[in-house]
């Protein structure tokens, strides 16, 4: 589905209403076709918002157990791409707010502590640094405005986005327009004092 899905080939609506059919069937390979073609751009998406290959498997499974667990319905027409990205953004944003910030906490001191001590690359240190504030900030931000954050940086099309998301290609630019004043006015709140004066 993602411009950036280059090794997994996500099928076409009909082949994944019929994979759909026979999942609810009970048949294992139907399944397993979905796992392969999906999981790919699913745990690159993952890896990308939670920073960790771990974290971002872990809640892969997650996704395709859901599906598993509960197929979709064969009875009407689904964009099953579209219904596995809301899922694997929605946990893990939960991700996100839940156990993993200690880990980005601890990997931020880490960070620090390596440019402080000159122990590594100093440009290194500082961009995962950035990229843990980008998340902890991420995480502050309601549902919606992170996931429309993280979508289109992700590379994502205003309409995939649309199809995601549940709303109109129209009002995704004025969605993410909002969303990212929401994340400039957090990030600006994480500013030490005398740097928010020096921007005022």
């Amino acid at each position: 589905m993602s411009r950036n899905s280059e090794d997994s080939k996500p099928m076409s609506l009909s082949a994944d209403a019929a994979l759909l059919k026979r999942l609810q069937n009970g048949e294992t390979a139907a399944f397993e076709s979905i796992f392969h073609s999906y999981y790919p751009a699913i745990f690159r998406l993952l890896v990308g918002l939670l920073g960790s290959a771990a974290d971002a498997d872990d809640v892969a499974q997650e996704v395709f157990l859901k599906l598993y667990r509960r197929p979709l319905s064969a009875d009407r027409q689904h964009n099953l791409g579209a219904w596995l990205y809301r899922v694997a953004t929605r946990l893990g944003y939960n991700a996100l707010r839940g156990q993993g910030r200690r880990h980005r906490r601890e990997e931020l001191w880490e960070h620090r502590r390596q440019a402080d001590a000159g122990s590594g690359p100093e440009q290194n240190a500082l961009q995962a640094e950035t990229q843990t504030e980008v998340r902890q900030i991420l995480a502050q931000l309601p549902f919606k405005q992170a996931q429309i954050l993280f979508l289109r940086h992700h590379g994502l099309a205003y309409k995939e986005i649309a199809q995601i998301v549940g709303c109109k290609p129209g009002s995704v630019g004025t969605l993410l327009a909002r969303a990212e004043r929401a994340f400039e006015a957090r990030y600006r709140e994480t500013l030490p004092t005398t740097e928010r004066r020096g921007d005022a």
